[in-house]
């Protein structure tokens, strides 16, 4: 059995930390060095986008391999890494909003209006706001249990992100297809989410019957 100490802590940490940041250093350099494709924008639109899927599929697998492995510590890595989720979801945003539309609000209406991939990505990324702001320690005191009925939402984040992946490309679906079966494979890895959506069942029946 592998024993994971704080200093083991710490420089997993450091490790996930630099993992994370390195890609954006790539992004950078391959901008400013002309090397981001014929279409600059939509290259890093694309990027960003990966970024944030795969920290996602990382923030998924912390808790049954720490489960799995006997890694107790681990689970501490699981607030970063959705901070990081967060980052690169805000950037794939911020890249299309900005590069893209070039902040006209009109036009990104139109744009949820006419491509539901972008309104389906829209409301992932709400929801991961919203676990963005509620992961500090004081927040998850005060909100008690309603803190994790609403961190269970990073498992429709994990539904709502490969579908926009797939809805959003044109052709080679191949990779996208991949990323729904990863993470639904890991949603049904997690058996808590099972557990949560059979409560949610058993509620709404007996509030029929009633």
């Amino acid at each position: 059995m592998i024993r994971l100490t704080a200093k083991h802590l710490f420089w997993l940490k450091c490790l996930f930390h630099l993992l994370a940041l390195l890609p954006l250093g790539y992004l950078l350099w391959q901008v400013l060095t002309d090397n981001a494709g014929g279409d600059p924008v939509q290259y890093i639109i694309h990027y960003t986008g990966m970024g944030a899927l795969n920290a996602l599929v990382a923030t998924l697998l912390v808790s049954p391999l720490a489960k799995g492995f006997k890694l107790g510590l681990l689970m501490q890595t699981r607030r970063l890494l959705g901070l990081y989720v967060f980052a690169y979801a805000s950037l794939h945003i911020l890249a299309f909003f900005s590069l893209d539309l070039l902040f006209a609000w009109s036009l990104l209406l139109q744009e949820v209006v006419k491509r539901p991939y972008i309104l389906v990505g829209a409301s992932a990324y709400l929801i991961v706001l919203a676990l963005a702001l509620t992961s500090f320690n004081r927040v998850k005191r005060k909100m008690g249990r309603r803190w994790q009925q609403l961190h269970y939402g990073v498992y429709l984040v994990a539904l709502l992100a490969p579908i926009h992946f797939y809805w959003s490309v044109k052709s080679e679906i191949i990779e996208p297809s991949l990323y729904l079966l990863g993470l639904g494979g890991l949603l049904l890895w997690r058996m808590p989410f099972a557990k949560w959506l059979q409560r949610l069942r058993s509620k709404s029946l007996i509030a029929r019957l009633n």
